[in-house]
């Protein structure tokens, strides 16, 4: 059904600036900003692989002050949060620089949170109507081809005290500026390139087919399962590879802005359940469920997963056929770019019920194109566990 009717409203406050060297115009940005102290928010992986020196140079050349908050784990938790909060405020930064995947950039805009409004807890500011103002203002750069969380203005963090992953968002948390550089994303392990571009393709993927997309970000989402699908196993299997590598960047920009004006769904309620209960990384879970979910939908969205399929290269001569062939290319998407398995997960049989639980009260789940319980939720479960 076409969705051209629909009311919707499109908002992006991130300036994008894109290309191989573009990571030279940092200098440039903090000027704009007119930064004197800067808070640098990374990860231990992106010191060891020396890309936190490309930016720490381009500080010093600007003879500007810096701290770095290196504190974020994969899933970024809400102590990470609170402590990066911490040693943002005292050193009294004007602006931060946040380098990484989506955890480190999502944790970044957690802080800004949290030292804008002197607060001390980021459950407080849980949901859509809690962050009352613009955020310490901060400059993404993403070093994976994943979330997109470059130009999302949403954060997902782990509430340690309760095991579940809660939700962030508003449009003031959004970053200033997002620098996107294909030549930052080289150095990322195959498997990780794996779990991560999967992951975009599941963000593009849904928010093209719930129920709640709109027309700009169908069109988002479908080039970008163009490029994600037609880049990703080039992109695993030769790394040095900067057109695939640009590509994979490029879609996951494009996936980020379609998934957060539209929304995502059940693979993600699932993957946020597995994330909460077991800290499992969201790229795999995502990634690995991605298959089982589409499967499960595919009767309610044939017209969709067949658009799909064609964006992916695929030929059919009825809908149908193209939707299943869509179901069948991720499938080997998966087993090409040499996805882990379910059970690697380590999820455990008497946990299946808390999960499908937690995943049947995800906010997201009233998007998904098939209605979905919690029994619909512990059947998926199920047939993952079993192969």
């Amino acid at each position: 059904m076409t969705n051209i009717l629909r009311q919707f409203s499109f908002e992006l406050p991130t300036r994008i600036e894109y290309g191989v060297g573009v990571i030279s115009k940092l200098g440039d940005e903090l000027r704009l900003l007119k930064a004197q102290k800067v808070a640098i928010i990374t990860d231990p992986g992106i010191i060891k692989a020396g890309l936190l020196d490309k930016i720490t140079s381009i500080l010093k050349e600007e003879k500007l002050l810096y701290n770095v908050f290196d504190g974020v784990d994969p899933n970024p938790k809400d102590q990470n949060v609170e402590r990066g909060a911490q040693v943002v405020r005292s050193f009294g930064a004007d602006a931060m620089v946040a380098i990484s995947g989506g955890s480190v950039i999502d944790c970044a805009k957690a802080i800004g949170v949290l030292v804008s409004h002197d607060g001390k807890r980021i459950k407080d500011f849980e949901g859509k109507t809690a962050v009352k103002k613009q955020i310490l203002p901060f400059i993404a750069i993403p070093t994976t081809a994943g979330t997109g969380s470059e130009v999302t203005f949403s954060a997902v963090i782990t509430d340690t005290e309760n095991n579940y992953k809660m939700t962030v968002r508003s449009p003031f948390m959004a970053a200033k500026v997002a620098l996107l550089d294909p030549k930052l994303t080289v150095t990322v392990p195959p498997h990780i390139t794996a779990s991560t571009g999967m992951d975009a393709l599941t963000h593009a993927i849904e928010a093209y087919t719930v129920k709640v997309s709109e027309p700009v970000s169908d069109a988002l989402a479908l080039y970008a399962i163009e490029l994600i699908s037609n880049n990703l196993v080039n992109a695993v299997k030769n790394g040095e590879d900067i057109e695939a590598r640009a590509c994979m960047l490029v879609g996951s920009l494009l996936a980020g802005i379609a998934f957060s004006h539209s929304d995502v769904g059940s693979v993600h309620c699932m993957a946020e359940a597995l994330g909460g209960v077991y800290d499992a990384p969201h790229g795999i879970c995502n990634a690995v469920l991605l298959p089982y979910v589409m499967e499960y939908n595919v009767e309610f969205c044939i017209e969709k997963y067949a658009r799909i399929a064609k964006a992916m290269g695929e030929t059919f001569e009825t809908s149908r056929e193209g939707a299943m062939k869509a179901v069948e290319r991720i499938k080997k998407l998966a087993t090409e770019v040499g996805l882990p398995s379910f059970k690697s997960l380590g999820v455990k049989e008497e946990d299946l019920e808390k999960l499908a639980d937690m995943a049947a009260k995800n906010i997201s789940t009233e998007s998904n194109p098939r209605e979905m319980t919690k029994e619909d939720y512990l059947t998926l479960f199920r047939r993952a566990m079993a192969d």
